[in-house]
């Protein structure tokens, strides 16, 4: 989620220093210093305000201010919040939480995929594990993460679950960030796009238990690979 305009830019500011605890839980916000330091109207700081509460980032409260939450309450799997999260001293953590959970939901994921997906479902994954192939041997890391996204939001789609599917921005968002943080080879690993390949032919075929293997193959090598570069 991209959000526009002044609201968008009291965002980029705001948001980022409460992930990394710039400005810590229990600090209260007052509109009118926001309104002043920022050169904005109050109908904008209400907007980013409304935005980062739709987070449970900050609480208003009547007569205190905006009050900075506690982490422990916060919309973890908010991409923005993993974006902001991701740019600051709590990268490390982050991506590791991040890879634990997928290493839990995606091997699961690709097995209900396997029974579940639909024929357009199993097209797109096969068109998706092609384009992976090319965009890899071109080294366009662009290209690859653009696929690579849409790769694992089709799998979390066609499991069938909408919980596994509602977390398709998640797992879009921790990918966006190994690459944009340089945690990515300059040029993905032949094994891994080979791997994306087998999951897509598991789940044409019908074979949840060999898309199952694949797939927790792919997220717990990522998430040692991670463990590796971060160490």
């Amino acid at each position: 989620m991209e959000i526009q305009g002044l609201p968008g830019r009291l965002l980029a500011d705001l948001g980022p220093a409460i992930a990394s605890g710039e400005i810590p839980e229990g600090t209260v916000l007052r509109t009118e210093e926001l309104e002043e330091r920022y050169g904005v109207s109050r109908t904008v700081v209400r907007e980013a305000v409304r935005i980062l509460e739709s987070m449970r980032l900050v609480a208003p409260r009547r007569r205190v201010g905006i009050t900075v939450q506690p982490r422990a309450g916060w919309d973890v799997f908010d991409p923005l919040v993993i974006r902001w999260r991701l740019a600051g001293a709590d990268r490390a953590a982050q991506l590791r939480s991040l890879g634990s959970l997928r290493v839990a939901v995606e091997p699961a994921a690709a097995a209900l995929a396997a029974v579940e997906a639909s024929d357009d479902d199993r097209r797109a994954l096969a068109a998706l594990a092609v384009e992976l192939t090319v965009t890899a041997r071109a080294a366009d890391l662009e290209a690859f993460l653009q696929h690579d996204i849409a790769f694992h939001a089709t799998v979390l789609r066609a499991s069938g679950n909408e919980m596994f599917a509602h977390l398709h921005d998640t797992v879009g968002a921790v990918l966006t960030g190994r690459t944009e943080h340089h945690l990515m080879p300059h040029r993905p690993r032949p094994y891994a796009v080979q791997l994306h390949r087998e999951v897509a032919d598991a789940i044409c075929s019908g074979d949840a238990a060999l898309a199952e293997r694949a797939m927790r193959t792919i997220v717990t090598g990522a998430l040692d690979e991670l463990n590796a570069t971060l160490d």
